[in-house]
């Protein structure tokens, strides 16, 4: 197991008979009537809609969107943290705080790095293919080129992901604004906390 299977299984354990009601409804233009009806759990749709290619462990838009609708943050973030750090076990996640921290960090970056992303990306020890990739995905989307890089480096450094490395990366490009914004955005959130 990939680690994906395990995030579905979480995921279906924290869905309650109304969530599942929820979901199946959304779902019912993409799986039939009778598909749906006997559809128990949430294991079940997650392996219908895995077969229609509707969800995957690299395309989870369409799960999270399904979680967002019946409000369910907590299942968001369990797949946000699998977007963002990949499959494996908690210990090779970063702790609660720096996660945090990198969130905070993420926004930041994403609103201010803009055309210079590929730079940054090549900074941040992310390889050409791996950018081009990216660009080909979300052509002509900056912002979401610069998610789907951070969440790269993420995966890539998985425990040792760690704020400071981004914001090194962002003044070796000389983006030392965007590398202030980000310390002013922590240190204002730490000292609110």
């Amino acid at each position: 197991m990939n680690g994906w299977e395990p995030l579905l299984l979480r995921i279906s354990d924290g869905l309650s008979t109304e969530n599942l009601d929820a979901m199946k409804f959304l779902c019912r233009n993409d799986i039939g009537k009778k598909r749906l009806e006997g559809i128990r759990s949430g294991i079940q749709l997650f392996q219908c809609l895995s077969e229609m290619n509707k969800v995957g462990a690299n395309d989870t838009d369409f799960l999270r969107s399904l979680l967002t609708n019946i409000k369910r943050p907590d299942l968001v973030d369990l797949l946000d943290t699998f977007d963002k750090f990949g499959p494996g076990p908690v210990e090779d996640l970063p702790d609660p705080k720096e996660q945090e921290k990198l969130n905070i960090a993420t926004e930041v970056i994403v609103d201010n790095v803009g055309k210079n992303w590929r730079m940054y990306g090549r900074k941040l020890g992310v390889s050409d293919t791996k950018l081009d990739h990216i660009r080909e995905k979300h052509p002509f989307d900056l912002k979401e080129q610069v998610v789907d890089l951070l969440r790269e480096w993420c995966r890539s450094r998985k425990a040792e992901a760690r704020v400071e490395g981004l914001i090194k990366a962002l003044r070796d490009c000389s983006l030392n604004y965007t590398a202030d914004k980000v310390e002013q955005k922590l240190s204002e959130k730490m000292t609110a906390q």
